[in-house]
């Protein structure tokens, strides 16, 4: 194989693109939530994705990377609002393969409906821009408004990563930025090495700097734009993890939520503007 090439596959009974590199590394992303199942480095696979995801488009998954829109858990726009908004429960329209540079770029998209109008009465165009490199993976988010009035969202790239053990992991880079503890809803501010073990559940100031995520041998680079305000660091740990009917009991040990997010201020969007924020995660 010369080039990046992208294949339309079932995967376990989802609708999906498989991106692949000359050299191996792969991604794919599915067409409901338009959510990143898997993404493979240096031949290892990078994300978690639990063995008790549903997979049916009945639910949420469990594990990837889910797009959270129009709002991050219950803080959002309009009430009823499902938690973590209803983009990552919906059908998007996946495009063709663009080469770019020696990587690969996909753009997914999802517009307002009758379904999102039933659950939120804005109009808005939604694009998930997937740009696939060697060793390294940025996922954008582009949030149009479509509508003739202003309107706000809150919302997160929830990216689960895959670790061999949480509690041999630490996470560096946030080292004297604002926390909230949201466990004992405790306000404090970051120590240099986040260590996890019981449920961690904070919401951070987010760094202009990476962060890194070491775990093993490994390290995983994390940076996030500015236009996310807040980075959230998240484990449910044994007892939590335990009442969660989509998560193996041990699933907790093999991923750490670290997710670009805006969580306490709406972002506000002018009619026929676009916000874009993005992730980018980098082996090594």
């Amino acid at each position: 194989m010369s080039q990046p090439q992208a294949v339309r596959e079932v995967w376990r009974g989802l609708d999906c693109t498989r991106i692949t590199l000359p050299h191996g590394d792969n991604v794919r992303v599915a067409d409901f939530g338009a959510q990143v199942l898997s993404w493979t480095a240096r031949g290892r696979e990078r994300l978690f994705l639990s063995e008790r995801a549903v997979l049916d488009g009945s639910a949420a998954i469990r594990g990837g990377v889910p797009v959270c829109f129009p709002q991050f858990n219950q803080r959002g726009p309009a009430a009823g609002l499902p938690k973590h908004g209803f983009a990552r429960n919906l059908p998007w329209q996946a495009g063709a393969l663009e080469l770019a540079g020696k990587g690969a770029r996909l753009t997914l998209r999802l517009c307002s409906s009758a379904a999102s109008h039933a659950r939120w009465p804005e109009a808005f165009a939604l694009a998930l821009v997937l740009d696939l490199q060697p060793n390294s993976l940025r996922i954008s988010l582009q949030v149009r408004n479509q509508g003739d009035t202003p309107w706000a969202f809150t919302g997160a790239l929830h990216s689960y990563l895959a670790v061999d053990d949480v509690q041999q992991a630490w996470l560096t880079g946030l080292q004297g930025q604002p926390e909230w503890d949201a466990v004992r809803d405790a306000h404090g501010q970051a120590s240099a090495q986040l260590r996890f073990g019981s449920e961690f559940d904070r919401v951070y100031t987010a760094s202009l700097a990476p962060l890194v995520l070491h775990y093993g041998s490994e390290t995983l680079t994390i940076s996030q734009s500015p236009e996310w305000a807040q980075t959230v660091v998240w484990n449910p740990g044994a007892q939590l993890c335990a009442t969660l009917a989509d998560m193996e009991r041990e699933g907790w040990r093999q991923m750490l939520c670290v997710e670009a997010a805006q969580v306490y201020t709406p972002i506000s969007v002018a009619p026929g503007q676009t916000w874009q924020g993005w992730q980018q995660l980098t082996v090594g």
